[in-house]
């Protein structure tokens, strides 16, 4: 029985005392005035009464009821009901003493009222009894009936009510009232009444679940009402939805005013405060604030609310929504049922309770299964191990129901359901029987809605066992009663009254006997065990397999079978990823056991030690704790015999796994163990008292025992615990503690075994990252003295010599110090026992770490084990090494290819082998590890040169399963080598290689480059030697040249240059006199080099070198002027090339020629210069010989001049007065000049293109693209509509404005456009007159361009695995920005050749002028210009654009010492990379294939030819590296990269694409929309059997063939097929495209019939005519009209829409060119070789230029005629220059040829008898001579041809 009251309290307002701002309350009388021995009074119950504080009010409000809860320091609550009402303030009224008013009679109403509340205290929660019985107080004081106060109080503090099991009471205070108290069946279930459906309608259920998430997962949650009792009701409500959890922070429904800075404490909260204050609440950061009134929470940004796990949250909110808005479903049906009714509100409270009870059943479903049973008696001990059930259920990352067990009120929960044997309620049941229930009903709406009405049954049944309601009656006051003027204050009750009452009432009550009913105990119900919340459907492994595979593969360690051992134990290795074999690898070493021990040969050890590692590796962290405590004691049983006396056991090999030190993951284990032993305990001890009986009965009644679990023997022992005698309790307890003690000394010495490490003098203790070392140091020395000390003296004299040991054995001991003492104390170990352990371990660690000595220096002298042979990487030619080869192994990274991966194939990584270093490169040389693979070399290689990053990195060795010291080096050739030191590399070797590494990574001058120094001795290190002193500068007292007839071996450019015939110095240059061998040029030496800047050499050979450059040779091409003086000038050249920089000193990082405006003075050039950066003026660099239109380059503006020039509205009359500076002036000058040259040009090209041009084929859609998009800004006058960006180019028409457009264009189309940077030409005002525009361009920056680059790494060649799923390749190569970038340079691109061809010209002057520019303006002409397409052509275009306009090759590359950090900046990569992407849309333009492209990119930053090294041409010169020279000393001169690429296309079509057939159209158009781009494959792939191939095509293209020629020789009968792994091989090698296979084979057959080998070259160009021969007559054959035109039509719109992607190595065009015995050639492959021919002369007989008039109603056309006898046909070309043939008459099919009268439109200035004609079976060809000569000649000739014939 338990008091109804504790406490009655009258509190009322204190007119002493009062508070800063307002009043303060006081206790006017309390009842019992003494405390209760059991409950003290609570504190500060005045504060609470009034929790908005305590004011005066100027009218009379309505009495008020809440109940406060107030917690004590048990943390027992206390119900403080308060009724609230509002008396007169007498005092305060301001008129005389009260008697006098009496007398008078009349009394004036009040104005002013104070509040007084009336206080009942309880420990037990009844609300409502509480209202009735502070209302009826209230009636009798304020009604004045007829009873005494005393009586009422005492009466209520008398009563006594039965504590709960749902018995009813009926009890009266006498006043007439009769009221019922009914208590809930059950105490451990709350009572909510409406409580929980009114928090849901206020709040919705998403807020209530998050609160619910907030209070579960201890976060501080507040609301805020305007009503008291609505705070209590929400806190009483969130609270109960919490339950079989108990909440156990301070939970305080309505905080009064005064305490409000509670809410800034640091521990979680439920708390509720008046609206008032919500603006004093809004400050604060970290408590969740939920709005009762308003219906919002509130959670702060820096909360992460956890939330419930899937499937578990969504199928609650269903529920919920089912429960909460039944019509919800229904809502769109046609004919909606009659509406569904709510459930009446308490019935709906207990819906939305059971909901969340079932959450709770299915969250702790199978808990009890990993509760660990330490001790029984005297009081349960009860652990959970939450990893394992974690991990069980599936939810390790589940962050929500971590929280939730970490939790105090989980904690709770352990302790107090813990027990099995104690009383059981609703949520007992439901977990333990209706989980499963629960599981099947989830998609079944209608049966899951039946479970929850049923437990809601349940719940109501225990607020309300008994349905019929006795009657109740209590008075009420009547209506209004609280505003009647003359109510006199609460009466002063008499104290001693109420005592005497008080005491009666308790001894009556002492006499009536105790109507108790305690809740019966009974064995838990344990449930079904933890299943995963998940059902595992998609992951099941095929495990039987793998299990097999580990099974054997023990079983053959065991047998001694090595061999077989050998072959499946990478596989094994492999399995044990698996969770089930590695389980299954605990049991059967388990089974190999025997007595504790098993003694094992060291092959065995091995083994079984690298199988103990992998499981451990491989733990997922749910199930790291099985794993390790299940191989805890093999650690201990596995040994091997070292020496006589000495063993070493397993456990000196696994310690380097992290969970040796995871203190959790020793207690669990302890635990576990412990529980066994208990178990044991108790079994043993049950067999023992039944043995008699047990000899008895049969057989099987010993099952269930043995089945018992801990569990079920602990409840049946708690059943006895009470009927034992004292005697057998003290038996009991002691054996437990004896058990769990033993236990602790176990397990102190296991933690010695696996935290001591076996050398410790490395003192590595706990490491989380570490090796087992065994080639250590020093060996320390233990002495023997350790015996004498004991605990006490351990610290201070602790008999050990070396310092070292004492950390290492200190920190072991702290270690297991701290788990004794917390699994001790927790388990209930007596403090002498502890006390006892803890002076052993210290002894324990110290002897470990002398037996250990022994250990470890025996197992020092072990025969190693046999390792692979270390295998010699062969090197190029003057390539040697720095280092010898270090043993290592090749860690797989991120790429899968060569692991198997997803592609499958076998696991060539990780592979054994060693790391090299070389003058050149960086190589790894191995075999892969798995035996199974095969016997390949594994080669991984790249130039030192290209190293990007190198660092120290610690791998787990998947071998030894050990952690190593190991080395990642990243290359910007895409490449990346991940490698552990062998045991046997020292860290000092390591280190003397990391240096040699940068030594040669940043060589002290370029000389000292492998271009240079290859072939010269490099030092075998092991130490650097003395450095040469100025090696950067050689002197230069030699010639920097002697003769360069190089320029004789240029081929097809000669042909160009002659045929043009532009320049004078063209035709003198074979035959110049002063170019013989011996000329010697002297050059100052270098000090003078420094001082004067300038070099001062004999000005007449430097010209001659200057000539010899490339950009001279372009100019002449392009027909740039000439550098003759000025006198013997033509006056019709408007461009000049000046010889002014051939010093360099106008520009340092220009060439030595440049061309300029012919009317420029060489004098104000310089002053020209000083207007740009680094003086890189405007210079042009290549003329479209079409339009005549200039593409000009030049850095970026310096600002001054240009805003001057730009400002300036009459520029070209009269010098305006703004422009400071002559620089100025000049500049304005110069580009008058320029733009004089191109109006000039434009003039002369026909017709002035920029004003009578119809239409402008300049697609619109480029222009807005340009204009709008955010890459390009506007300048102030936009000459188009920028309104909506066009999609494409194509799309034009679409546009409705597009005409508008191009008449826009058509106005204002200027004669130069400037693409400049938007930072400088932002608002300017342009000038018309002026004629040219500026187009504002924004481009990436080099920051932005290395960043890229670095991500662009990171996706291809990525270090390790990812481990997010979502990160894929693809995300990773567009998170890159890398293609972006390439559109961006691309777009420039093609819009600027647009503007080129038609008619404008253009200068770029972005940036320095040597990135972005070098970039845009060679992909310009590149686009432009098909010369430049050629293998020649591109090698032109590279030395005139990028070197000679030095781009900065070492400062991008990162080569030299000075720009080491900067990072590596690919700008010429990226140019590679679109002309890559060009190639592919235009795969028959280019006579170079991909593979050139891809040796180029590797090379530039290889380091292996010195073309790409130095920044300019000046600083070539400077180096002597500029100029051939032909002397002896050919070494020191470094090789030239395009020489070796000419030889090498001399000597294989390597770089030849087959596919080359340029078609005259204009400029190409590729797609540049970043859906066209595609990615590299340069940038993925790699070929693991050589290393990259860029390096060895140069050297080994003679022996490989000698290699094949053997092996096809000795396996003719054998089948040609070959497994080609894209990783490993090089496919292009082994699976050659049919021409390549077609040429090496005739090669073979060539060397074998000892024939001299025919070039390559002259056998494609004989196949190529009579291929088209074939085709011409077949086409003929077949199409009358002779379709050869149409053909090459055809070959055109294929390349305008680029379908034709046929890959350089793909097998496509060569198939289908010997798939077509039938009907001649194949039509694709007509298309493709039509266009080749030959201009060999033996073909050609005659030829000459001929008119030939079109097809009807066409026009005459001259064309170059050629009459070829050997092939008999007549064929015609555009121009005498020209390649590729239009068409052909074949003679076979001539019946006459006769002359002819002219017709209408024949040439004017032709004589009558210049015409002929030519009959053919199929038409007529009118044909027109230059004159009647000729004509005679050609018919003669043709004649001669068809009579022969």
């Amino acid at each position: 029985m338990a008091r109804l009251a504790d406490y009655f309290i009258v509190v009322g307002y204190d007119h002493e005392k009062t508070g800063p701002t307002e009043g303060l309350g006081k206790i006017i009388q309390r009842f019992p005035q003494k405390d209760w021995e059991d409950t003290p009074f609570p504190q500060g119950i005045e504060l609470f009464c009034q929790p908005g504080g305590w004011q005066l009010s100027k009218e009379r409000k309505q009495p008020t009821f809440f109940v406060v809860v107030l917690t004590d320091i048990d943390s027992e609550r206390h119900y403080c009901s308060c009724l609230t009402f509002y008396e007169a303030e007498i005092n305060l009224q301001g008129t005389k003493e009260i008697e006098g008013e009496e007398e008078s009679g009349l009394i004036p109403p009040a104005e002013v009222f104070a509040p007084k509340s009336l206080v009942l205290v309880s420990r037990l929660d009844y609300p409502e009894i509480f209202r009735a019985c502070l209302g009826l107080i209230y009636t009798v004081y304020v009604d004045s009936l007829n009873v005494s106060l005393e009586t009422l109080i005492a009466n209520l503090c008398s009563c006594l009510v039965p504590a709960s099991g749902g018995s009813q009471k009926l009890f009266s205070l006498g006043a007439g009232d009769r009221q019922l108290i009914q208590t809930p069946l059950h105490d451990s279930l709350p009572v909510t009444g409406t409580s929980v459906a009114l928090l849901f309608q206020q709040l919705g259920i998403q807020n209530v679940l998050s609160l619910f998430c907030a209070v579960l997962t201890e976060n501080k949650v507040l609301f805020h009402s305007a009503s008291f009792q609505r705070l209590s009701d929400a806190c009483r409500a969130l609270e109960s939805l919490m339950f079989p959890l108990k909440y156990s922070y301070p939970y305080i429904p309505i905080l009064p005013a005064q305490l409000l800075e509670v809410l800034s404490s640091p521990t979680p909260f439920i708390i509720g405060v008046h609206s008032v204050f919500r603006n004093d609440i809004h400050e604060l950061l970290d408590v969740i604030i939920a709005d009762l009134d308003g219906g919002t929470i509130k959670i702060p940004e820096c909360i992460h609310l956890s939330q419930l796990p899937e499937p578990l949250l969504h199928q609650t909110q269903m529920a919920l929504s089912l429960v909460l808005h039944p019509d919800l479903e229904t809502a769109d049906y046609a004919f909606p049922p009659p509406r569904t009714a709510l459930s009446h509100s308490k019935m709906l409270d207990k819906e939305v309770r059971a909901i969340f009870l079932r959450l709770f059943a299915q969250l702790f479903q199978g808990y009890r299964s990993c509760l660990q049973l330490i001790r029984i008696h005297a009081e349960p001990v009860i652990h959970f191990h939450k990893a394992a059930f974690l991990g069980q259920r599936g939810l390790i990352e589940n962050d929500f129901l971590t929280k939730v067990l970490n939790g105090m009120a989980f904690a709770g929960f352990v302790s107090e359901r813990g027990p099995p044997f104690r009383a059981c309620d609703l949520f007992d049941e439901l977990v333990a029987f209706e989980v499963e229930r629960i599981k099947a009903e989830e998609g079944n709406p209608p049966k899951m809605i039946k479970h929850v009405r049923e437990l809601a049954e349940q719940l109501f049944k225990n607020e309300n066992p008994n349905p019929h309601i006795a009657f109740q009656k209590v008075p009420r006051p009547t209506e209004g009663s609280h505003l009647r003027v003359h109510i006199l204050p609460f009466p002063r009750i008499n104290e001693c009254r109420v005592q005497e009452l008080l005491q009666e009432g308790l001894t009556r009550s002492q006499g009536a006997p105790a109507a108790s009913r305690g809740d019966k105990k009974c064995v838990v119900p344990a449930g079904p065990p933890v299943v995963s919340i998940m059902e595992k459907g998609s992951t099941v492994f095929n495990s039987a397999q793998r299990l097999e595979v580990v099974r054997n593969c023990i079983s053959f360690i065991f047998e001694n079978k090595f061999l077989e051992t050998e072959k499946t134990l990478p596989a094994a290795l492999r399995a044990l990823k698996g969770k089930a074999a590695r389980h299954c690898l605990t049991q059967e070493l388990g089974l190999h056991v025997k007595q504790n021990r098993a003694i094992l040969d060291h092959q065995q050890f091995d083994y079984i030690v690298r199988m103990m590692n992998c499981a451990l590796q491989d733990c997922s962290s749910s199930e790291e704790y099985s794993i390790a405590a299940a191989l805890l004691p093999l650690t201990t049983a596995f040994y091997r015999k070292l020496a006589p006396g000495v063993s070493q056991f397993a456990y000196t090999c696994v310690q380097d796994h992290p969970i040796w030190t995871n203190q959790q993951f020793w207690e669990t284990t302890f635990y576990s163990n412990v529980q066994n032993q208990v178990r044991s305990l108790y079994l043993t001890a049950k067999d023992d008292n039944h043995a008699v009986q047990l000899r008895l009965k049969e057989k099987n009644s010993v099952g269930p025992d043995q089945d018992k679990t801990a569990m079920d023997l602990a409840a049946e022992q708690l059943r006895l615990w009470p009927t034992l005698n004292k005697q057998m309790q003290q038996e009991l307890v002691q054996n437990e503690e004896s058990t769990v003690f033993s236990q602790a000394i176990h397990f102190a010495n296991l933690m010695v075994y696996l935290l001591v490490p076996l050398d410790t003098s490395k003192n590595k203790l706990l490491r989380t990252s570490a090796t087992g070392d065994w080639e250590s140091g020093s060996n320390s020395i233990v002495t023997n003295s350790i015996a004498g000390s004991v605990a006490e003296s351990y610290d201070t004299e602790s008999g050990f010599e070396d310092s070292e040991n004492n950390d290492v054995a200190n920190a072991v001991v702290r270690f297991i110090t701290r788990f004794i003492d917390k699994v001790c104390t927790e388990s209930g170990v007596t403090q002498d026992h502890i006390k006892g352990l803890h002076c052993m371990i210290p002894g324990i660690v110290a002897m470990h770490i002398e037996t250990l000595e022994a250990v470890h220096r025996e197992s020092r002298r072990l025969p190693p084990i046999q390792k692979p042979k270390i295998l010699r990487p062969t090197l190029l030619p003057g390539e040697e090494f720095v280092c010898e080869g270090l043993r290592v192994l090749l860690d797989p990274d991120g790429r899968e290819e060569a692991t198997g991966g997803l592609l499958g194939g076998p696991h060539i990584l990780p592979a054994e082998g060693a790391l090299f270093l070389t003058t050149y490169r960086i190589i790894f040389k191995g075999t892969p590890h798995d035996q199974l693979v095969g016997e390949q070399t594994v080669i991984r290689s790249f130039p030192i040169a290209s190293v990007t990053k190198e660092k120290k990195i610690t791998i787990q060795n998947q071998l030894q399963q050990s952690m190593q010291e190991g080395l990642q080096i990243t290359s910007a050739t895409f490449q990346l080598i991940k490698v552990a030191f062998d045991e046997e590399v020292s860290p000092e070797v390591v280190e003397i290689f990391k240096k040699q590494l940068m030594k040669f990574r940043y060589p002290q001058s370029i000389f000292s480059t492998f271009a240079f120094a290859a072939g010269q001795t490099a030092p075998q290190i092991i130490l650097p030697k003395q450095k040469e002193k100025n090696t950067s500068f050689r002197t230069f007292s030699k010639s920097i040249v002697k003769g360069a007839k190089r320029a004789g071996k240029m081929t097809i450019g000669r042909q160009y240059l002659l045929k043009k015939k532009t320049g004078t110095i063209v035709e003198e240059r074979g035959n110049r006199p002063g170019w013989n061998e011996d000329d010697d040029i002297s050059v100052s030496d270098d000090s003078e080099l420094h001082t004067s800047g300038t070099l001062k050499a004999s000005e007449k050979s430097t010209m001659e070198q200057l000539v010899e450059r490339a950009c001279f040779r372009d100019y002449q091409r392009l027909g740039l002027g000439t550098i003759s003086s000025n006198s013997s000038r033509s006056k019709t050249e408007y461009l000049r090339i000046t010889a002014l920089n051939r010093m360099y000193s106008l520009c340092r990082s220009y060439p030595g020629l440049l061309v300029v405006p012919q009317s420029i003075q060489d004098s104000s050039l310089q002053r020209v210069a000083r207007c740009y950066r680094h003086n890189r003026l405007p210079v042009v660099c290549w003329k479209n010989t079409k339009t005549s239109t200039l593409l000009l380059r030049s850095g970026g503006f310096h600002g001054k001049g240009v805003v001057g020039l730009f400002k300036s509205q009459n520029t070209h009359t009269t010098a305006p007065a703004s422009l400071e500076s002559s620089s100025s002036i000049e500049q304005e000058k110069y580009l008058q000049a320029l733009l004089n040259v191109i109006s000039v040009h434009s003039k002369m090209n026909g017709s002035n293109t920029l004003t009578v041009r119809p239409t402008i084929a300049l697609s619109p859609g480029v222009w807005a693209s340009l204009r709008s998009s955010n890459r390009f800004i506007n300048t102030q006058t936009p000459f188009i509509d920028v309104g909506a960006r066009l999609a494409g180019k194509d799309n034009t028409t679409s546009y409705s404005s597009s005409t508008f457009l191009q008449s826009q264009l058509l106005r204002r189309q200027a004669a130069l456009y400037i693409f400049g940077e938007k930072s400088q030409l932002r608002g300017f005002k342009l000038d018309f007159a002026l004629n040219c525009e500026f187009v504002p361009v924004e481009f990436s920056d080099i920051r932005q361009t290395k960043a890229s680059f670095k991500k662009l790494m990171r996706a291809c060649v990525p270090s390790t695995i990812p481990t997010d799923s979502e990160a894929t390749f693809l995300k990773a190569l567009g998170e890159s920005e890398w293609f972006p970038q390439l559109h961006r340079i691309m777009q420039l691109g093609v819009i600027i050749s647009e503007l080129l061809e038609n008619g404008s010209s253009v200068m770029i002057c972005l940036e320095d002028g040597w990135d972005i520019t070098a970039q845009v303006v060679s992909l310009v002409q590149l686009l432009s210009d098909p010369f430049y397409r050629t293998l020649e052509g591109f090698r032109m275009l590279v030395e005139k654009e990028w070197l000679s306009f030095g781009h900065k090759f070492s400062q991008r590359s990162n080569l030299t010492l000075n720009c080491q950090g900067s990072g590596f900046a690919p700008v010429f990569l990226q140019f590679l990379d679109c002309v890559h992407q060009i190639h592919n849309q235009y795969p028959t333009e280019f006579e170079f294939n991909q593979y050139y492209l891809k040796f180029l990119a590797f090379h530039h930053i290889s380091n292996r030819f010195k073309t790409f090294l130095l920044d300019s041409d000046y600083e070539r010169l400077e180096h002597g590296t500029l100029f051939e020279d032909k002397g002896d000393k050919h070494a020191k001169k470094g090789i030239c990269i395009w020489e070796c690429i000419e030889k090498m296309h001399k000597r294989s079509p390597i770089f030849f694409n087959y596919l080359y057939a340029p078609a005259e159209i204009e400029a190409l158009k590729p797609n540049v929309n970043m859906s066209s781009l595609k990615k590299w494959d340069y940038y993925v792939e790699e070929i693991l059997a050589t290393g990259p191939s860029y390096d060895w095509t140069m050297v080994t293209a003679k022996c490989s063939v000698s290699e094949e020629t053997d092996q096809t020789d000795g396996s003719l009968s054998q089948t040609k097929r070959k497994i080609v792994w894209p990783c490993y091989d090089d496919v292009k090698k082994i699976q050659p495209d049919a021409i390549s296979s077609l040429l090496n084979e005739i090669e073979r057959l060539e060397s074998k019939l000892n024939q001299s080998p025919e070039r390559w070259q002259l056998l494609w160009e004989r196949v190529k005519m009579n291929l088209k021969d074939d085709t011409r007559q077949d086409n003929l054959r077949r199409h009358p009209s002779g379709s050869s035109g149409m053909m090459s039509a055809n070959l055109h719109s294929y390349q305008k829409r680029s379908l034709l992607e046929i890959p350089d190595s793909g097998l496509g065009e060569e198939q289908s060119a010997s798939i077509s015995p039938s009907n001649g050639v194949d039509r694709r492959t007509t298309t493709l070789y039509n266009h080749f021919t030959s201009k060999n002369d033996e073909n050609r007989s005659f030829e000459g230029t001929l008119y030939k008039r079109g097809a009807l109603l066409k026009g005459w056309k001259p064309r170059w005629f050629v009459l070829d006898v050997t092939k008999h046909q007549l064929r015609y070309y555009d121009s005498g220059e020209d390649t590729s043939c239009k068409g052909h008459i074949d003679l076979a099919e001539v019946e006459t040829v006769i002359p002819a009268s002219p017709t209408i439109g024949a040439p004017k200035h032709a004589s009558e008898k210049a015409f002929f004609d030519l009959k053919t079976n199929k038409r007529v060809y009118n044909f027109c001579a230059q004159d009647a000569q000729s004509a005679q000649q050609w018919m003669d000739r043709i004649q001669s041809c068809i009579s022969d014939a």
